[in-house]
């Protein structure tokens, strides 16, 4: 039995579009991230994928993506669950801050350390690694099951959620997901055992 997990970052939102630190600001998706999330369920469709149940976030420009993919995958009638789980990193007091003015106040460095390390909580927000704490024990209790139960997953979330996932699927260690970028409307196509397990990994973004 073949069992699909795929991610999906969320398309473009507007506040990726002003370059400023979005987090759990619930802002929707621009015109080009309603084109990126057609786009990806068009790819999706395109190698004959089918899914069992999909999961998203409590953030729109998420819910918004998976809407549009599962209205190109002709799966309109999916079961949805939503959790704040998936929800982005808390980004704290950078939320709503221009990234280009953030390295003005802080300087590069602190800027790059903050959005990039692992471990290292930006003001009142959340770290990667904090992040994680939240993913993965969700990802673990609800996810999996359905994994083991042979359904194929659809996963609509955002870049750090994300990463924390494919920490987990590909056992990086911090120094390697640090470096990890995941594009928005490009879908992670995994293969999975009956356990689980990774057997085989597509980017689209690199199809």
């Amino acid at each position: 039995m073949t069992r699909h997990l795929v991610l999906v970052r969320h398309g473009q939102s507007e506040w990726n579009l002003k370059n400023l630190f979005t987090g759990w600001k619930d802002v929707d998706l621009t015109d080009t991230g309603i084109a990126e999330a057609h786009a990806a369920g068009k790819a999706l469709k395109a190698r004959g994928l089918v899914f069992d149940l999909a999961f998203t976030s409590k953030l729109i420009r998420a819910q918004r993506t998976l809407d549009i993919m599962l209205g190109e995958l002709d799966q309109t009638q999916l079961e949805i669950r939503q959790d704040q789980a998936l929800n982005e990193r808390d980004y704290g007091d950078l939320t709503g801050l221009n990234k280009d003015d953030a390295r003005k106040r802080w300087g590069d460095e602190q800027v790059h350390i903050w959005r990039r390390s692992f471990d290292v909580n930006p003001p009142g927000g959340e770290s990667l690694k904090d992040t994680a704490a939240r993913v993965l024990p969700y990802y673990r209790a609800e996810i999996v099951p359905e994994i083991k139960a042979g359904k194929s997953i659809l996963i609509s979330a955002h870049g750090n959620s994300l990463r924390a996932l494919v920490m987990e699927l590909e056992a990086m260690a911090p120094d390697e997901i640090i470096k990890l970028n995941i594009a928005t409307g490009a879908p992670i196509i995994y293969t999975l055992d009956e356990d689980g397990t990774v057997l085989d990994k597509v980017d689209l973004e690199e199809a």
